[in-house]
């Protein structure tokens, strides 16, 4: 999906919803485009008041959820109490497995063709239809157990 086609779904999904489209929403929606990694709110925040400084930090976590629900935006949970987010058009399959170093937090994401096989083939031994699934792997570094320093740790 490009950044026009996802503007275009959001900017459905807010009309769909009763939301109005705002310059706040589409400061908070290019700079979430923007970004190559994944981000948190405070993250998404800081940029988007790069683009328009009169939006609030309301605004953003009142536009994370709409982003996600038109699904122009994936929602990453990592199990350490922030969530974190990646423009749903990054990645291409939606079947990945995610790796989160424990050193570093920096959020992996590999393609795992074969995780709808396996939900398909659990779900239905149950007589059940999967609907999502993750598969999420938690992982030290190597080269910061060897020498003090993580190669993926980014500077906050």
């Amino acid at each position: 999906m490009s950044d026009v086609s996802a503007r275009e779904k959001f900017q459905a999904y807010l009309t769909e919803q009763g939301h109005r489209v705002t310059n706040q929403r589409l400061a908070i929606f290019n700079a979430a485009m923007a970004q190559a990694d994944h981000f948190t709110a405070e993250q998404l925040l800081d940029r988007a008041r790069l683009i328009d400084d009169s939006v609030s930090r309301a605004t953003v976590y009142r536009t994370l959820p709409l982003m996600t629900g038109s699904h122009v935006l994936r929602e990453v949970d990592i199990g350490t109490g922030e969530k974190f987010y990646r423009p749903a058009t990054q990645g291409g399959s939606s079947q990945v497995a995610q790796v989160v170093c424990v050193d570093c937090d920096k959020i992996f994401e590999i393609s795992a063709p074969f995780m709808e096989w396996y939900g398909s083939t659990v779900s239905l031994k149950l007589g059940l239809k999967p609907i999502t699934q993750r598969l999420q792997v938690s992982a030290q570094c190597i080269a910061f157990r060897g020498n003090g320093r993580c190669p993926n740790r980014t500077k906050k």
